[in-house]
């Protein structure tokens, strides 16, 4: 998502000033959506929090690089990592938006508003992501700017594949695992939509993680692990693309694929749905709504069976009948 605000952002660049993108390093792989002339920088955060010589040698690099301007478009900051990098870069100017209350960090978050130079107000706790860096681009630029659809241009990117028609791709695996609809959910999809050709979409670990889902496999699914870049032809040849709340689907969303987002509703009102002014007409969210929506993953209630009641709602019987209407199959 953010590659849509990106070309923003490099507005507040003086002529010929390189720009550095900043990025954890389990997100660099949506790095090639970049304007090529950005350079991309990426940290392990798990190192820099723990291993001493990695941060020493981090932040030494930042401050090393001699930056003029940082911008950090973290809402929820931590005061020792996100922070602590924005800091080491020693930057005439440094912007960023008020951070999110975070309790536990509270007054780490307080003491570390001296280092930058204005702070944003963006508004509710809970508001969409892609909104919300709209109009923090704004303020930076003094522009007045729309927010941006979720649609990246066709002309940027990989041409479709050809395909046999009937093609759907589904992207089961998320890192939280309570997120995930268990395998007999696409198994049903699966025996309901017999015409179809269902492939599943994953690293090879994830199969690893979740070996139950390998009965896919044994149904006639095939198996797909490529990366980020490599699928977006196949995203933009398909029928229709499944994917719980993930990286991936909010890329196949952005090329233009028709999606189907299977999502709890823990980020309802930031980030799924999308609020009506980005959101094309090629993605439909199925969620779940629950009073304590919103709440960004901190569940207050016990599993059912392995998953957030949220996401316990979503039936087999509401997502084959999701999927038949929006292939508009009969029956």
């Amino acid at each position: 998502l953010f590659s849509l605000i990106l070309p923003r952002f490099l507005k507040l660049a003086r002529p010929a000033e390189a720009v550095t993108v900043l990025l954890r390093s389990d997100a660099a792989k949506m790095a090639f959506l970049f304007p090529p002339l950005v350079n991309v920088m990426t940290v392990n955060y798990g190192r820099l929090g723990k291993d001493l010589a990695y941060r020493f040698e981090t932040l030494k690099g930042l401050r090393a690089a001699g930056y003029r301007l940082v911008v950090s478009t973290d809402y929820l900051r931590h005061p020792y990592l996100d922070e602590a990098l924005a800091a080491a870069c020693g930057a005439e100017e440094t912007y960023a938006m008020e951070p999110r209350p975070w309790a536990k960090y509270a007054g780490a978050l307080r003491a570390n508003l001296s280092f930058y130079t204005k702070l944003y107000d963006s508004g509710a706790q809970v508001r969409d992501k892609i909104v919300r860096w709209s109009d923090f681009a704004n303020w930076l630029t003094g522009r007045s700017d729309p927010p941006p659809r979720v649609r990246l241009a066709a002309e940027t990117l990989p041409r479709p594949v050809s395909v046999t028609p009937q093609r759907v791709l589904i992207q089961p695996f998320s890192a939280v695992k309570s997120k995930q609809l268990p395998p007999a959910v696409y198994a049903d999809l699966m025996e309901a939509m017999p015409g179809y050709r269902f492939s599943v979409l994953g690293a090879p670990s994830d199969l690893e993680r979740n070996p139950e889902f390998k009965v896919l496999l044994d149904k006639g699914a095939d198996f797909d692990a490529s990366g980020f870049k490599d699928l977006v032809p196949l995203l933009r040849a398909v029928d229709l693309v499944i994917s719980v709340d993930t990286a991936l689907m909010h890329l196949a969303v952005a090329v233009g694929a028709k999606t189907l987002c299977l999502a709890s509703a823990a980020y309802v009102g930031e980030i799924v749905p999308y609020a009506p002014a980005v959101t094309p007409d090629n993605v439909t969210f199925l969620y779940h709504d629950m009073p304590c929506q919103g709440c960004l993953g901190s569940c207050i209630h016990p599993l059912e069976r392995g998953m957030y009641p949220c996401v316990a709602c979503l039936t087999a019987s509401r997502l084959t009948t999701t999927v038949k209407n929006l292939l508009k199959v009969k029956g």
